[in-house]
């Protein structure tokens, strides 16, 4: 079994959606809706399987658009925050799929992977500290929805991103930020991602164990190859270890 060893690691920060909340599904099929209105009469549909993985989870939401438009060769304005909710400008595609996720996580709620939760409670209870983090501006949002905002010492979301003027994934920014609000270096935190260019951004940023999270079972290969040390179907086949000692807290 994968193991957490915190004799070694002292923090861990995790991924929001598809790793601590069952949100990426939401986010997929938002997308899908946005994306198969716009592309009516120019291209296919969109594929939650291939293209939500490979050009727009983990992404932020404009890079997505931008991204996915881009493999299918199609370029689009790229609009303002003014504009209609999607309007065929990258603005307002965004805006289209961000009001229909805020409105199905309003109405619907978010539910969080037990094994995820039953993790982290063991990770605090054996002194690891924790984050959150997520490219969205809705992390705490969705996070508390959840009722597990306690269960982390740090949140780092688009917000954050948007003040700091911190790049999105694939770049490591927003875990460097995590753990340098954990007051840890990156090499004793490890980070827990399901797509991959947080697992590449986890990689580039030097932490200390990045591990892959395929819970729809096709993607291993290509998340070791973005640079997981491990990769496990569910949370709940990784085993932790020892202890933070007291001083390192």
């Amino acid at each position: 079994m994968a193991a957490l060893d915190l004799t070694r690691l002292r923090a861990v920060i995790f991924d929001t959606d598809g790793v601590v909340t069952d949100t990426a599904r939401v986010h997929a099929a938002a997308w899908k809706h946005v994306f198969d209105r716009f592309l009516r009469g120019r291209s296919a549909p969109f594929d939650i399987r291939a293209d939500y993985l490979r050009h727009v989870d983990g992404r932020p939401r404009l890079d997505g658009i931008r991204t996915f438009l881009a493999s299918r060769g199609i370029t689009v304005p790229e609009g303002g925050p003014g504009d209609e909710p999607g309007a065929p400008t990258v603005h307002g595609l965004s805006m289209a799929k961000d009001a229909l996720f805020v409105r199905q996580v309003t109405e619907d709620g978010v539910a969080a992977f037990p094994s995820t939760v039953a993790l982290v409670h063991e990770l605090r209870r054996r002194g690891c500290r924790t984050a959150v983090v997520s490219a969205s501006r809705h992390c705490r949002l969705v996070v508390g929805s959840a009722g597990l905002i306690h269960l982390f010492d740090v949140v780092v979301d688009g917000d954050d991103s948007a003040r700091l003027g911190l790049p999105g994934k694939p770049d490591p920014a927003l875990f460097l930020e995590a753990a340098r609000r954990l007051e840890v270096p990156p090499s004793e935190a490890a980070i827990v991602e399901d797509a991959l260019p947080g697992v590449a951004a986890g990689r580039g940023g030097g932490f200390g164990l990045v591990v892959g999270v395929d819970r729809s079972g096709s993607q291993a290969t290509e998340l070791r190859r973005a640079g997981a040390d491990v990769v496990v179907p569910d949370l709940a086949d990784l085993d932790v270890t020892g202890r933070v000692p007291v001083g390192s807290r």
